[in-house]
């Protein structure tokens, strides 16, 4: 697995302060897109220990409300089995903090993966060139989803999270 960047004190990519990943590698190739460079799964870095040891340093931080997996795409076929470890791994050291998934894919059909067990919540969707709108909070474009996992879990259909109105 690759990714393009660690990004830290966040506020734009989830609730509160959090660390992002930039995975790369995505299949969606939607017009429009804020990172084509991160389509490509090799380019970027090598997600290794150091780039481990850096995401978890900072999210030692009691500020740091958690992470964020986006790109690319964390979804990515050729992330999925490494992003679903890691994030087991992160749930079981840092089970205080959240963890957030932007994937194009859709809830519907990514429901029974695995790695849904480790998402607090899921912003589900290929962007929209033409349903952007710069006020939507914490995504790109109208058809986007900010989906509580865990409540759509024990539910069985989507929850949404509920801030999801326009800043």
């Amino acid at each position: 697995m690759r990714y393009h960047d660690i990004t830290k004190d966040d506020m734009k990519n989830g609730d509160g302060l959090r660390v992002v990943l930039w995975l790369s590698g995505c299949r969606h190739h939607c017009p429009g897109c804020q990172n084509p460079i991160t389509w490509n799964p090799d380019d970027g870095l090598i997600f290794d220990e150091e780039a481990k040891r850096e995401i978890e340093q900072q999210l030692g931080a009691p500020y740091i409300s958690g992470i964020t997996f986006s790109g690319g795409d964390p979804l990515f076929p050729e992330n999925l089995q490494e992003v679903t470890s890691y994030m087991k791994e992160l749930k079981a050291r840092f089970p205080e903090k959240t963890i957030w998934l932007y994937t194009g894919e859709v809830w519907e059909d990514i429901q029974n993966l695995e790695v849904l067990r480790y998402i607090d919540i899921l912003v589900d969707g290929r962007f929209e060139q033409e349903k952007k709108d710069n006020l939507l909070h914490w995504r790109g474009s109208a058809n986007q989803r900010v989906i509580d996992v865990r409540r759509s879990l024990l539910c069985g259909q989507v929850v949404l999270q509920e801030r999801q109105e326009r800043l």
